[in-house]
């Protein structure tokens, strides 16, 4: 397998024409009326019917030949170690097969893989702004991944927070999964990380690594972090009571994930929608872990969340893209004007059930992949993981 480059900078006009169904990764709007979609120079210029479109000078076209485009999905939770390699399971290219599974876009939730992890401060903080800037520099096979996530320690004041904020740091590794378990305490270097720009997750349920505990509800309420990680369990969720608590008594996000309690997916996703509250749930894998990598982890989540939660499949791919893109303030996950020219195009499976590829998905099936694109740059022709798509896109010039 060749070894995943890192693209060079977006540069032209891309042009997409014969769109046959565009999803917007908007819970409000989530199906745009249009046919073609023009990005420049990697972000998302304008949309709608190629006659009313001006596509003439465009430096790359895609016939996409009837398949659906959304934007890129999104993985809320990962653990990365360095490059396109995990330790936790001695795999290479998991994140290149990710992208085949229509990911465009990873977020860690601490780098807790790294073998001898350090946790005293200095280390701790170094090996933060490390890992950062490790995936900022190199983008296995084009895939952004947002690392550089601190797993907090018990003797870290705000001035650590301070300096990894003015570093690049941006994301707290699961709390609990360091020294740090009780709410207080947590809560004070949460806050701290949260006036210096740094967003918060906090692991959920059972202990699911050694060194790891309980994290119940109160502990979650008490320490108010902007995602409640693995709600659903990673692996073990809590009693139903306290899932429907944190439903009803906080406004974080409700982050499911592939490797947690599918049972307890479903009742988040159903105390979810009887609170009006659907655009809270964003999805992630929580691998690499014991259970592997799950390259269509994402896309199964979608079709799960569909066909067993009654939701359309218009509606479940807004976990994995748009609602994301907004809990975590990333500028990809939906096509808006400025946006990031990220994009998964697919089709109905060949010989899937199912009138079209909606239909297809909320009946529980996967869509097969055709094409991703990065800031405007194709990234992955067919995948070689999700089950043959129908129809394929075409590059026709560029």
């Amino acid at each position: 397998m060749a070894a995943p480059t890192t693209p060079e900078g977006s540069q032209g006009k891309l042009v997409i024409k014969n769109i046959g169904l565009m999803l917007s990764g908007k819970m409000e709007a989530p199906i745009y009326e249009a046919d073609c979609l023009i990005a420049v120079d990697g972000k998302i210029a304008e949309w709608g019917y190629a006659k009313d479109l001006d596509c003439e000078g465009a430096d790359t076209v895609i016939d996409a030949h009837g398949v659906t485009l959304a934007p890129g999905l999104i993985d809320s939770h990962i653990h990365p170690v360095v490059g396109d390699y995990t330790p936790r399971q001695q795999q290479m290219h998991w994140i290149d097969s990710t992208l085949h599974g229509g990911v465009t876009t990873l977020i860690s939730a601490g780098e807790v893989h790294m073998p001898g992890r350090p946790k005293d401060i200095v280390g701790l903080k170094a090996m933060a702004i490390a890992a950062q800037r490790w995936y900022e520099n190199f983008r296995p096979s084009g895939m952004k991944v947002h690392a550089g996530a601190p797993v907090i320690e018990h003797g870290m004041v705000e001035e650590d927070f301070k300096e990894m904020a003015d570093a690049g740091v941006k994301l707290l590794g699961e709390v609990g999964l360091g020294t740090v378990k009780d709410g207080k305490t947590a809560k004070q270097m949460v806050d701290w990380a949260r006036k210096y720009g740094i967003q918060s997750t906090i692991h959920t349920g059972g202990p699911s690594i050694p060194g790891s505990g309980l994290i119940d509800a109160d502990m979650v309420l008490e320490t108010g972090t902007d995602v409640i990680g693995h709600i659903n369990g990673g692996h073990s969720a809590l009693p139903d009571d306290q899932i429907m608590c944190l439903c009803e008594s906080c406004t974080a996000g409700l982050e499911i994930v592939h490797n947690g309690n599918e049972r307890a997916a479903l009742l988040t996703l159903n105390t979810a929608r009887e609170l009006k509250h659907m655009d809270r749930i964003i999805l992630g894998t929580d691998g690499p872990a014991g259970s592997g990598v799950q390259p269509l982890g994402i896309m199964r989540m979608v079709a799960m969340l569909s066909a067993l939660g009654n939701v359309p499949a218009e509606i479940a791919f807004c976990f994995a893209n748009g609602n994301t893109s907004r809990q975590r303030e990333l500028d990809t996950g939906i096509l808006e004007v400025g946006k990031c020219a990220d994009f998964v195009l697919m089709d109905q499976a060949q010989h899937a059930p199912g009138k079209n590829v909606l239909e297809s998905v909320q009946l529980g099936n996967l869509p097969g992949v055709g094409m991703t694109i990065i800031d405007g740059r194709v990234t992955s022709g067919r995948s070689r993981n999700t089950p043959p798509a129908g129809r394929l896109p075409e590059v026709v010039s560029g």
